[in-house]
C-alpha cells in the first residue's frame, strides 16, 4: 500500500503537469489570435479617422488635418485635430453611432470630448448595447470653437480580447487550484439581492433599488441600472465617505473596464435628480471620494 507522502507527492506531480499543460495550450492560441488583432486595431483607427473627418466637415472645415490616431491605453483612442473646431452634441452621437456601427466588437463604449491643454471634459456620453443604459446628456446645446481632442473608451470584447481572456482564464485556474491546495476559500464581499429588496428612505426621498425609481414629493424619478448600483452604495452608508476607489471597483471591474471619467459622469447624474431634495446632497471629499450627506 502506498503512503501518505508518496500519495500527496504523486498527486502534487500531476496537478503540475496538468497546469504546464493548460499554461501550453492557452499560450498557443493566445498568440495564434495576434493577426486578427493587429487587422482589427487597424480597421478601428481608420473609422475614427472617419469620425474626426466628419466632424471637420460638420465644422464647415475641409482642408485642415485629423492628426493620427493615438492610442492612449488598452481599448482607448484619442482623436486629434489640426485646427479648433466646434461640434454639436446630436451630430457628434449620431456620427459615432454610425460609423463605429461597421465595428463589431464597439457595441459599448465611452466618449469624453477634452480641451486642450486642461484636459478638462467639455462633453461626454456613453453608449451601450443595451439602449436602456445609454447617458447621452445635453444633445442640444452646441459646444463653441476650440482645440478639442476626443477620447473614446471601448468595453473589451469578441476577438480583440480573446488573448486576454485565455491568459486570465489560466491565471484564474492556477489560483483556484492554489486556493484547494493550500488554503480555504475567502468570501468575496458584494452588494447581495436582500440588498436590493427593501425601499430605502433617504430625507424626503424613497428609494426603491428593485425598481429602479426614486420618489420624491410625490415624483418617480426612474434610475439607470448603474445609477441604481452608485446610489445603493451611498445610500447604505449615508454621510460616510466613500473612496473613488471602492466605487470604481464595485460597480466596473465586473464588466472588465475602469474610466475614471464615466464615475463622474453617474455622480453629475445622480445629483441632477436628487436636486428636488434640498436636505439630500452628493459632495466630493477631496483626494478621497465622495459622501451622500442627509440631513434631518
Amino acid at each position: 500500500m502506498l503512503d501518505s507522502p508518496n500519495l500527496l507527492s504523486g498527486k502534487r506531480k500531476y496537478l503540475l503537469g496538468l497546469i504546464l499543460l493548460s499554461l501550453i495550450s492557452v499560450i498557443c492560441v493566445a498568440f495564434s489570435t495576434t493577426g486578427t488583432d493587429d487587422f482589427d486595431i487597424a480597421r478601428r483607427e481608420v473609422l475614427l479617422r472617419s469620425i474626426g473627418h466628419e466632424l471637420l466637415l460638420q465644422s464647415g472645415d475641409s482642408t485642415s488635418r485629423v492628426l493620427p490616431v493615438k492610442k492612449i491605453a488598452e481599448n482607448e483612442y484619442q482623436i486629434r485635430f489640426e485646427n479648433k473646431l466646434s461640434f454639436s452634441p446630436n451630430s457628434l452621437v449620431n456620427t459615432t453611432q454610425r460609423l463605429l456601427a461597421n465595428d463589431p466588437f464597439a457595441s459599448d463604449y465611452v466618449v469624453n470630448i477634452l480641451t486642450c491643454g486642461t484636459d478638462s471634459v467639455a462633453y461626454g456620453y456613453a453608449i451601450s448595447k443595451n439602449k436602456k443604459n445609454d447617458i447621452v446628456p445635453c444633445k442640444g446645446r452646441k459646444q463653441p470653437k476650440a482645440c478639442y481632442m476626443i477620447n473614446i473608451k471601448f468595453k473589451p470584447t469578441g476577438i480583440i480580447t480573446a488573448k486576454n481572456g485565455y491568459l486570465l482564464g489560466s491565471l484564474s485556474f492556477l489560483a483556484i487550484v492554489g486556493f484547494i491546495i493550500w488554503r480555504p476559500a475567502k468570501p468575496r464581499k458584494a452588494l447581495t439581492e436582500d440588498q436590493y429588496t427593501d425601499v430605502l428612505t433617504l430625507g424626503a426621498v424613497s428609494f426603491d433599488a428593485k425598481n429602479r425609481t426614486l420618489i420624491i414629493n410625490g415624483k418617480t424619478i426612474d434610475l439607470t441600472a448603474t445609477e441604481t448600483r452608485v446610489l445603493l452604495i451611498f445610500a447604505l452608508s449615508p454621510n460616510e465617505t466613500i473612496e473613488r476607489s471602492r466605487l470604481q471597483k464595485e460597480i466596473w471591474e465586473d464588466e472588465g473596464v475602469i474610466v475614471g471619467r464615466s464615475l463622474d459622469m453617474f455622480i453629475s447624474k445622480l445629483r441632477k435628480k436628487l436636486e428636488f431634495d434640498p436636505n439630500i446632497n452628493i459632495v466630493v471629499i477631496r483626494g478621497k471620494g465622495y459622501k451622500l450627506e442627509v440631513n434631518g
